[in-house]
This record gives structure tokens, sequence and C-alpha cells, in this order.
């Protein structure tokens, strides 16, 4: 019988805790399901301010006070407090590393909202949190096996790893993994940082941790952890393969390609269900999935647009950037309001995005309804009311949006790139079999000619519920993916 395994899942953000993207819906999610499986397993992420110690009842523990961490030539203190994430069949240790000045007294993650700019000490602050880490594991006595590093943020404890504490017995065995969820998010900074992580001066060097003069966290990762994974297999091959996906990353990639693994995403059904979901006015599954247009009416009328049995919906939530592929819709805009159909849109971004769509809202208001923000409750009323959901984006490490819309019956039109690929299969245009409809080339002709594939069958209703509840028949729960990674710690178990 295989030894239950001890996981330190390292994060900068966990749902429900603190929150900027997918990264904390995964962080939240992907830990209990590992402990579903067996492996006992307990989250470390930051104290930020936003953090509601009382209504998330979080404790301090007394023997993980005043943890002395050096940056550079001064010695800063860090605690711990804990919690428990606690799901319908899980519950998961979450230990808050806590420091006032770097995290407590600040209500933004990485970015102070009255500049709208990084905070400037954004290098200091997560030196401290690695170093820390690996300092409070020691004071904890709690021996993990694995340490799974999350994002840029976590990139220097492979490194620490296997410098300072390369010699120490407690981590002797230890082995980590780091998973890129995107990997334009680098953590560069300027070449007097690097003195502030204490590591020796021969690492600031092209086969280390420097990146084109700078200290990159996220380079320091993909050097010296053991494994490497992304969050699609798409992905995994785009950001080795191509320097337009890698961000100048590609060449450390492919020395490490035999140790770099894609594992798509998975989404929580308890949350992400079409039959259990609370926010939308009428729930529905497969058998009765002629409940849906039930919730397109009521999207209609919270956005004022007429509701038309005849005239589908597509809908779009986002992040409004270059990344996820506006310019397109932008080039195309005027054409595709002349076919019979409405668009809805939530989400906040870039200027040229927001004037973008308040123009057309403005020029077509009976085609077009727009809420630039962020609301939950309506995020889960447009996959639910909407007839096809749209996302061209332009590179997608895994996306999460397409996988709900599947679940939703939200037919996806997807650029085939990333984990938009890997997820959504093309409709065959004899057999009708596939769940979405994808276009390769990233030019709005491309876009446009999906769009009108997608029209053209819903206009065959027969046809259309069909590709509708092959979609809704997907399963894309967090199961599979997560044995996929336990795998990966097995065979990093192997190794040691």
């Amino acid at each position: 019988m295989l030894k239950p395994l001890n996981v330190l899942f390292v994060s900068s953000e966990v749902d429900p805790f603190a929150k900027t993207g997918g990264l904390a819906d995964v962080s939240g999610a992907l830990p209990q399901t590992l402990k579903e499986l067996g492996v006992e397993v307990r989250i470390m992420m930051p104290k930020y301010g936003a953090i509601d110690e009382g209504k998330f009842r979080l404790h301090e523990v007394i023997r993980l006070r005043d943890i002395k961490i050096p940056i550079g030539d001064r010695v800063e203190k860090g605690g711990i407090r804990s919690s428990f994430i606690v799901g319908q069949r899980a519950k998961v240790q979450v230990y808050f590393y806590t420091h006032d000045g770097f995290f407590g007294s600040r209500s933004g993650l990485y970015v102070d909202p009255a500049t709208k700019k990084d905070y400037p000490d954004n290098d200091e602050r997560f030196i401290f949190y690695c170093r820390g880490i690996l300092e409070t594991l020691k004071r904890l006595g709690w021996q993990p096996d694995i340490i799974h590093c999350n994002d840029w943020q976590t990139g220097l404890i492979p490194v620490y790893l296997k410098t300072f504490y390369k010699n120490d017995p407690f981590f002797k065995d230890v082995k980590t993994v780091f998973t890129v969820h995107n990997i334009a998010y680098q953590g560069s900074f300027p070449a007097p940082s690097f003195k502030k992580t204490g590591l020796p001066q021969e690492l600031f060097s092209p086969k280390g941790v420097e990146f084109f003069g700078h200290l990159n966290f996220l380079k320091s990762g993909l050097v010296f952890a053991d494994i490497i994974t992304t969050v699609s297999e798409r992905y995994a091959v785009e950001i080795r393969t191509h320097e337009e996906f890698g961000a100048g990353m590609s060449g450390v990639l492919q020395k490490r390609k035999n140790d770099l693994f894609g594992i798509i995403n998975g989404i929580d059904y308890n949350v992400w269900s079409p039959a259990v979901d609370t926010l939308i006015p009428f729930r529905y599954e497969p058998a009765t999935v002629n409940n849906k247009v039930e919730n397109k009416k009521a999207l209609l009328k919270k956005l004022n647009l007429e509701f038309n049995d005849s005239t589908p919906v597509i809908g779009i939530i986002s992040r409004l950037a270059d990344q996820k592929g506006f310019d397109l819709i932008g080039e195309v805009a005027d054409e595709l309001m002349k076919r019979d159909l409405q668009i809805v849109v939530l989400g906040t971004g870039e200027k040229k995005y927001h004037d973008l769509f308040e123009s057309l809202k403005k020029k077509f208001p009976s085609k077009v309804g727009v809420y630039l923000g962020f609301s939950n409750e309506l995020a889960h009323l447009i996959e639910a009311g909407s007839d096809m959901f749209l996302m061209p984006s332009r590179y997608e490490p895994c996306g999460l949006n397409q996988l709900y819309s599947l679940k939703y019956g939200t037919v996806p039109i997807v650029r085939a790139t990333g984990g938009l690929d890997d997820t959504i299969e093309d409709v065959e245009p004899k057999s009708g079999k596939g769940t979405g409809f994808k276009f390769e080339e990233y030019k709005a002709p491309a876009l446009l000619g999906a769009i009108d594939r997608a029209l053209k069958a819903w206009r065959d209703q027969t046809l259309w519920r069909r590709i509708v509840k092959e979609g809704m028949s997907r399963d894309f729960s967090w199961e599979s993916s997560a044995k996929k990674y336990l795998g990966l710690y097995r065979k990093l178990g192997k190794k040691s």
C-alpha cells in the first residue's frame, strides 16, 4: 500500500480568502480534491489586509510567532495564523503568513489600488514570503514530501531549497512542483533586488535566476523546480516552442521539456452547474434544458434588451484586454451587427475596449447589452442565459469560462489555442458531432467565420440541441486533473 503523501500547496491567492483571477480558483479547489484522494495537503498564502479574520475564523498560532527572515542586510519578522477551507467532502488547513508592513496593512494583493501600479516593494514582499515558508515548516515540524508552488510569487522556493537548505536534514527528501498559470506574469525586478535574496552571487547569471539583467522570479522556478506544470497540454507545447507564447522563456522550457507537463484545470460543479446554481432564476439539467430559455429572458430583461425566440444571444465574460481577442471583435463589430444576434458583455479592463462596447451599445441599443465591472450573479446568469459564449483569445493558458459554458449548454466559440483547443471539440459540418466552434488563424475574418458557422447551426434546432447536450455531458471536474497531479507527485517520490 502506498504511503500517504504530505503536500504543501503554496499560492499567493486562494479562493475564498483572496482572489484576482483563476489562480485563486485552482488554489481553492485542487487542494480539496487532493484531500479527497487521500493526500495530506495543507495550504500557505499571505495574510492580506483585505482578508476578514472574523469571517474566516483565523486564529494565531502562538508557537509560530516572530519567524526571522533576512531581507538583504536587515531582518523582518513574520508569523502564522490558521484557518480551514471546508468543502462538501474535505477540510483543508490553511496557514496565513503574516507581516503587517508587507501584507496586513495593504488592501491590494500585488497592485496598489490608489496608484493602479504594482507595489514598488513586491520583490521584498515575495522574497520574504518564499524564505518564510521554509522557515515556518521547520518551526512547525511538519515535513512535506512535495511543495507545490504556483506562479512567480513562489518562484524562489525551489532555489532556496537547492541552495541554503540543500544540506538541511529536514528538507532532505522534499521535492518541488512549479505550476505556471500564465507565463506572461514573471515577477521581474532590477538587479539590486538580487542582493535582497541573500542567494550566492553566481546564481545571478543566464543559467540561474537572471534574465536580461533582472532578477526573474518565474525563471527561478522554471530552472530549479523538480517538475514544471502548466494548465493545459496545448499551452505546455506553445510556451516551449513559440517565443510569442513563451514570453522569453521558450529556451529555458525547451531545456526542461522532459520535466514539463500540461494538466488542464478542472472546475467546481458544486458552484458551476445549472442543476444546483442558486444564482440563476431557473435551474436545469440536460433532461430539462428547455428551462434555459427562461434564464435567457431574465438575462435580456436585466440588460434592457428585448427577447426574441429566434435570435441567439452571444455572451462574453472577460478581462477586456488585447490577450482576450477584443481587437478582432473591434475589427468585425459593424459587420457582426448585421447578423441576427444579440451580444451581452460583462467585464472591465482597457479603456479602448470600454469605449468599443459602450459605442456599440449606443449605436445598436436593441442588440448589445454591456456591464463594465464585475458581478458574480450576472456572470452566472450570462452563462445560463446565453446561447453561445465567445472567447477569441490570442492565447489562453487554460480558460474556465468555456468549461462553465459547456455545463450550462452555452455553446463556445473559441480560438484554437491553449486550453481552449484542448477542451473544445470543433463541430463537424456533416455529422454535427462536436461541442463548439473553433478558428485557427488569429485574424478577424477567421473569427467572423466561426461565428457564422455557429449561427448557421443555430438555425437547425435539432442539430443545436444535440450540440448543447453533448457539451453538457462532458466532465471537467477536478478529480481527473487531481489524479494527474497525484501521479506526478508519486513520480517525484520514486526519484528520491
